[in-house]
């Protein structure tokens, strides 16, 4: 009897031990896959907001983004971004000293953007899941595309403006756009981070905003041609919307734009920056986002098997 007792101990501790080392190790998992949601404001630069030169304060709209990162390196992650935002500007909002409300030109653009980049974090990320750090600043940098498909309100409607050739420019409706910025993640459990991130993108385009030129003194003739044939008359009317330039049924005065020589304002830069590439738009992000590691363990107890029980393994 004292045999079969000693036995029986000896079974319950080799079996509640082995019990106690699986349990702890569900967690010393690795999992380099991750995704996560992030949304928040976004805010355009270019000739329509002047927001270092002038005191215009912050116009933003909005973003919402979805990632998928994989741990490739001991403080690296590679990272794919799909994106859906909104930029605008408008010369109402102008600081009088740019001299641009007079122009009242307006546009607001809604785009998809993806992106390729490369995350580097202060601490290691190659880690067990369960000693993440619980904050790891980053930093990040890549290179992506964005449509670019400006619209401008004109008497109560949106009317795309990249068909019209407004400058005599048929520019490109895919953008090339190279984010780059800094983040902060916080670890909220095995499973989940927090984190806050700004993202500014540089761009290879100066028609975000549908605005690249000074003026219209290079192509006047041709946006005047068809505006008096019919052909095409809104090239001119959402060319020039200087009042000053308009008659008063609001449509535009041909022979005053044609005697000043195509004088009518449009971009804000100095006229020795109209040279291709002097000066390009851009576009900044700042989001709030969950990023979620994903593995089989999240499933058999994070989701189902803690919740039923009532607790949750952090």
């Amino acid at each position: 009897m004292k045999r079969i007792l000693f036995f029986l101990v000896v079974f319950l501790l080799a079996f509640s031990n082995d019990s106690f080392s699986q349990s702890m190790y569900r967690f010393r998992f690795e999992e380099p896959w991750s995704f996560s949601l992030q949304a928040g404001p976004s805010q355009y630069f270019g000739d329509l907001y002047a927001l270092w030169q002038y005191s215009e304060g912050i116009q933003p709209d909005y973003n919402a983004a979805f990632s998928a990162r994989y741990t490739f390196g001991t403080n690296l992650k590679a990272r794919a971004d799909v994106s859906y935002y909104q930029i605008s500007g408008q010369d109402v909002k102008a600081d009088p000293r740019s001299g641009r409300i007079p122009r009242d030109l307006n546009f607001r653009s809604r785009n998809w953007e993806a992106a390729f980049l490369v995350e580097y974090y202060y601490k290691p990320v190659k880690v067990y899941n369960i000693t993440r750090e619980f904050i790891n600043p980053y930093v990040f940098f890549g290179v992506g595309a964005t449509t670019n498909n400006p619209k401008t309100l004109y008497r109560d409607q949106w009317v795309d403006l990249r068909p019209l050739r407004t400058e005599n420019e048929l520019y490109s409706d895919v953008v090339m756009v190279f984010p780059m910025g800094l983040g902060l993640k916080y670890k909220v459990n095995v499973y989940m981070d927090f984190f806050i991130e700004g993202n500014y993108r540089f761009t290879l385009s100066d028609y975000l905003d549908d605005i690249s030129t000074f003026n219209i003194s290079g192509y006047y003739e041709e946006l005047i041609a068809d505006y008096v044939s019919g052909e095409n008359p809104d090239r001119l009317r959402l060319s020039v919307r200087q009042p000053r330039y308009l008659l008063p049924n609001g449509e535009p005065n041909v022979e005053l734009i044609r005697n000043r020589r195509g004088a009518p304002r449009r971009g804000s830069g100095d006229p020795r920056l109209d040279e291709p590439g002097a000066r390009y738009d851009g576009y900044f992000t700042l989001n709030f986002g969950a990023e979620i590691y994903f593995s089989q363990d999240i499933w058999d107890n994070w989701i189902f098997r803690n919740r039923g029980r009532g607790f949750r393994f952090w």
